[in-house]
Parts: structure tokens; sequence; C-alpha cells
């Protein structure tokens, strides 16, 4: 390259150093006659010329020749400016037009004028501008991220020179306000972390100077208005013959990449979360498919039993233990299939208000005389569409977490609040917009950090061996997610506990009185009830039980069997009672093919968790009647009963 001795050689250098190994062509050409006066090796490179061929040819040579006339009107007016950019197409030695994008500097070369061409092939952005033009953000993007900030420092860590993208990203107005100044001082003085450093122990001055080759690495850039951010950067040392001289530094801003890899480290997480509940739901929910038939026949024979044993005999105590076992057994399997939210729930329009009233009193026997309890409800009500009998579960198993926080006694706060979230105060899983708010506060003695990042994992309990399952929370999770809300947890050491329990407003709805009794209405019938179980043994237990009240039962094993009696059965059959989950044909499309020619029949399902046959046909939004395992006689004849009654 053709050097200017008006230039300091550390400059010159510095400059040299840029012409030379820029990764971007770049060339000089004489102003009056147009021939190249000299081309770096990227020029080289991507034009297919040599050296020697580009100093015989003049600019006009590398573009398409209808291009020509155009350049010749404005090569004047372009080169009579000293910094000049703009868009133009040039062709290669092979023939090839690309798209470049041309910065012009215009100076006097030993009294010759003549200008500085830096060209950037930018065809393959043009082509995804064009393919994304209807994005100008992402043009914008596209064409922001060819930027890339260069600056020189000598041996003292002076500012020697600056270019324009960085100082258009650092907020400099022009060279002038850091030329001279120690860089450390001017805009990287402290490290990764925001803590100031000495100068002398500044990595990114010291970087180039201190280093026989380049060095790339992360750091962080102070802008001129005291605003710092993320840069990856790469310093290069400075020569002259076998002295060093300095160094040039080039970043780019990566605040974007440490977005990005934040945005996908918690992605990953998520991810893995997701994936180790998947693989406990499966595993509880193939268990509980098969543990919920066998409670439900242990159940239901320990209450036919219980009928027929003499009222004071040691017998009905015996029984009524086989059945409290077998109650508590269902409500272990209720709590795994509820974690991970396998379970079926009854959702209606509820408001909380008359939940937690519903509760007070037996919230208060729970906790005892030691723990004073306030309850603070909405003004104007709560109204949530949820499982009644899951929610009062979750109220309890926080109220009971409270209780179990202040071992000296203390205070339970149970508030219902209306909240309003939104994009500034995101909460996991929950989608912008109104809220009703359980907030359960205890003055107990509260949580560290590490210990509530896992409260909500199943089976973790900070409690002593047998005093409880790690399922409570976990449980509480599990319910209110499968209701389309989520729960969240504010804890400090000594200073007690929140937990907020986020529910989404229900549609207008008429609510669920509480109050109102159940109808009495006699268990017994005698129409005929198609069964469908492929369990034998419920199968058989639940036909004992219908046939016992009254009823007809015709039995089938799968969806096959089921079809043929339906089609060979000649009377009427008033219910059709089927496992959602049976072989040969679900339960729901066994009901929608046994009900097109039987339009009178009803349809009650029974589900031991909500797998994703009950899931992708859509029973659980569907508002079809289930009778959930494992099952009471009473429960079961109550349930037939009802279905059958309403079909009428």
């Amino acid at each position: 390259m053709v050097e200017s001795p008006h230039r300091s050689g550390g400059r010159e250098e510095c400059y040299r150093l840029a012409f030379e190994r820029s990764p971007l062509p770049k060339w000089l050409y004489d102003v009056e006659t147009l021939r190249f006066v000299e081309v770096n090796a990227a020029a080289i490179a991507h034009y297919g010329y040599s050296r020697e061929e580009f100093l015989a040819m003049t600019v006009e040579e590398i573009r398409p020749p209808d291009d020509v006339p155009s350049f010749r009107r404005e090569v004047e007016k372009v080169v009579a400016t000293p910094e000049h950019a703009g868009r133009y197409r040039h062709r290669k030695k092979d023939g090839t037009v690309i798209d470049v994008q041309v910065h012009g500097y215009t100076f006097k070369l030993e009294g010759r004028l003549t200008r500085l061409v830096l060209a950037m092939d930018v065809t393959e952005q043009v082509r995804a501008v064009e393919a994304l033009r209807a994005s100008e953000e992402q043009v914008r993007l596209l064409l922001d991220s060819t930027g890339e900030g260069i600056y020189g420092v000598d041996l003292d860590g002076r500012v020697t020179f600056a270019n324009r993208a960085c100082l258009r990203v650092l907020g400099y107005p022009d060279q002038r306000a850091i030329l001279g100044r120690n860089a450390h001082d001017v805009f990287h003085h402290s490290r990764a972390d925001g803590t100031p450093y000495p100068r002398e122990q500044c990595r990114l001055l010291n970087a180039g100077l201190r280093h026989e080759g380049t060095l790339v690495d992360d750091e962080v850039l102070w802008r001129a208005d005291g605003t710092s951010f993320p840069v990856e950067y790469a310093s290069y040392p400075v020569r002259r013959g076998d002295q060093r001289v300095g160094a040039v530094v080039s970043f780019v801003d990566a605040t974007s990449r440490r977005r990005a890899e934040e945005v996908l480290r918690k992605t990953e997480e998520q991810l893995r979360q997701a994936q180790k509940m998947e693989a406990i739901g499966r595993l509880t929910g193939g268990v509980a498919h098969d543990f919920n038939n066998i409670l439900s026949v242990i159940l239901s024979y320990s209450v036919l039993l219980m009928e027929e044993a003499p009222a004071e005999s040691q017998l009905q105590d015996d029984l009524a233990e086989i059945k409290y076992a077998a109650e508590r057994a269902a409500r272990l399997t209720q709590q795994l299939l509820a974690f991970s939210r396998r379970q079926i729930l009854s959702p209606s329009v509820n408001d909380l208000n008359g939940v937690v009233s519903g509760m007070e009193d037996m919230l208060r026997r729970l906790l005892g005389e030691d723990v004073d309890l306030v309850v603070s409800l909405a003004p104007n009500g709560a109204r949530v569409l949820v499982d009644r009998g899951q929610i009062e579960q979750v109220i309890m198993n926080l109220a009971v977490n409270g209780r179990d926080a202040m071992p000296g006694g203390g205070k339970l706060t149970i508030e219902i609040q209306r909240a309003e979230v939104d994009d500034s105060y995101a909460v996991a899983g929950l989608v912008p917009g109104p809220y009703f708010v359980i907030a359960v506060t205890d003055n107990g003695v509260g949580m560290d950090a590490a210990t509530q990042a896992r409260i909500f994992e199943p089976f973790f309990t900070t409690k002593e061996p047998g005093k409880g399952t790690g399922l409570g929370l976990s449980t509480a999770l599990g319910i209110v997610q499968q209701s389309g809300g989520h729960i969240t947890a504010y804890s400090e050491p000594g200073e007690g506990t929140t937990f907020k329990v986020y529910l989404p407003p229900a549609p207008g709805a008429a609510v669920a009185d509480a109050a109102d009794a159940p109808r009495r209405a006699s268990l017994c019938g005698t129409e005929t009830i198609l069964l469908v179980e492929d369990d034998e043994r419920l199968r058989h237990l639940a036909r004992t039980i219908l046939a016992r009240h009254g009823y007809q039962v015709l039995e089938a094993r799968d969806g096959g069997d089921a079809l043929t009696i339906g089609e060979q059965y000649a009377g009427n059959i008033a219910l059709l009672l089927t496992d959602v989950v049976v072989p040969k044909l679900t339960g729901v499309e066994l009901a929608r093919r046994l009900s097109a020619p039987r339009p009178e029949m009803a349809v009650l399902y029974t589900s031991g968790y909500a797998d994703d046959a009950v899931l992708r046909h859509g029973v659980l939004e569907s508002g079809a009647a289930f009778v959930q395992k494992p099952f009471t006689p009473e429960a079961l004849l109550r349930k037939v009963r009802e279905v059958i009654e309403a079909k009428l």
C-alpha cells in the first residue's frame, strides 16, 4: 500500500494493518484516471483478479456494462465528496454480478486525488431483504449485523483511531472526543460483572499489548452516557518491524447473543422439567389406572360386606379399617395424579369467597388454638371455574404448610384478591390478563432461596421422616395448573411465607351453591345398562352392584364386544357405562358409534386418570358425565341414576 508521509508511524501502521487484514475488499484508485492504485488480499480473493490484473484495470471494468453509463455520470459528483456510501453492482472475473455496499473516502495521496473504497458483498443480504421486505425489523437487524466497531491504542493505552461503527455504538460524535485518551478510562474501565479494576489489570486493554497473537474474549464496554453492554472482541498486536507499537481491537455488541443464550438456557431448563414431569406422569398414570381398579374393588366390597354384617359386630370394625385404608390409598393416588396433572376434574363456577368461608371452621380446628386465622374476602366476589373439592384441597395444603412453619404458633392470613397480570409482572405459565388470587401468608420460619427453588418438586420435603410425603405442594400446583392457573411463593428466612394461587375469572354462569344439598334420589332402577370394562374383577363388581339394585346389565370386556351387543340387542339400552380407556375402541368412540342408532341412550364414563386418550378426544372439555375411580357403590349408583334421569 502507498504510504502517506505526513502520518505518524503508529497510526500509519494501524491503517496499513486495517487495510491489509480487513476481511472486506478494499482498494485505492486514482480519481483522474480511474485506475486501481492498490488492492488488498480480500479484494483479490473475492473478485478473482490477480493483483497485476487489478492494477492494469480501471474501476469501470469491474462493473456490468449496463451500469457503466450511470457510473460515469455520477463519478465526478461522488469523488468530489470526502465520503460517500451507496449500493452498486460489481462483476467478478468469472462474470458473476454481485451487489455491494460501497463506502468511499477521497483524499490526496502524493499530490494526486485518490479515493479509498471499502466494498461489502451484500448479495445474500439483498436477496434476503427482498424476500423479507414485509418485515422492516428483520431488514434492520440484517443490515445492522454487518457493523463492527474498531479502534486502536498505542503502548500507553491511548486511543489512536476509531471507526464510525465504534463511535456510533459508543455514542461519541467524532474521533476528537476520544483520540489521545486512555481507552481504559474512556470505555472499558470495569470487569464483565461491572466491578471496577485498576488500569494495569484491564484485560481488554492489555490483550493486544501483552500477547503475541490474536486474543478473542468477552468483555463489557461503557458508552458515553454511562451505560454498559457486553461485547465479543478480538485484539491484534500492532508492530513496526520487531517492535510492538500498539494494538487494534474489533468488537461487536453481544447483548442479543447473551439474551438468546439466557432464553435457550431457560427453555432447556423448562424442557428438562417438563420431560421429567411427563415421565413421572406416565409412570403415575399407568400405575394409577390399575391401582384405582383394585381400590374400587376393595372399597366397594368392603361397603357391601358392611351392609350385610351385624351392626355391633367386630366384623364391622374390621371392615371399616379396610375401607379406611383403601380410602387413604385412594387419596395418595389422587395426589400422585394431581401433581402430574392427570386427574379428572369436575369444574363448576364457584365463588372463592364462599369456598373459603365454607372451610373456615374446619381450618380453625385444623390449625389449632395457637394459630390465629384471619380471612379477608374479595369485596365483589371472586367467581372462578374450578373443581371445588380440589381447590379446597389446595387451600388446606397451603394452610397446613403455614401451620407447620409456625411451630410456636403465629398468624395465618387467607386473602382473596383481584390482580392484573401484565408483561411487566409476568408469572410463569400465565398469559397477561385479570386473575383472582388466593394469598395464604404465615409469619413463620420462612425459606431460603435454595429451598424455594425445590418446594414444588414431587417428594421434596423439609419435614422429618414420617411427617410428610413431599406431595402437598406439588399436588396443589398440579391442581391449579390443570385449572388454568399457577402458584407462586415469596419467602425469606425468618420473615414468613406467602403463597399466591392465581386463577382466571370464570365466564358468565351461575355460581354453584354449596348450601344446596344433593337431591336424595332412589339408588334403584330397572333400566338396561351396557357395562364396558376390561378389568374382570371390576366388571364383576359393577355388575353385582347394579344388579342388586334392580338394573339389567349387559357386559362387554372391550369396545368390539360392546359394538356387537349394541347391534344385536333388540331392547332399549338406557345407559352406556364405559371406561374411557378400553381395548380395541376408546370409550369416546364407542359412545359415538352406539349413540347414532340409539339417541335416547345416556353415557357415563369411568376413569381413574386423565390420560392422553381422554384429553385427545375432548372428554374433559365437553362436560361429559364421569364417575371417578375408585368409586363406592353409592357413588356409582347415584351417578348412574343422575345420568339416566337427566336423559329422560
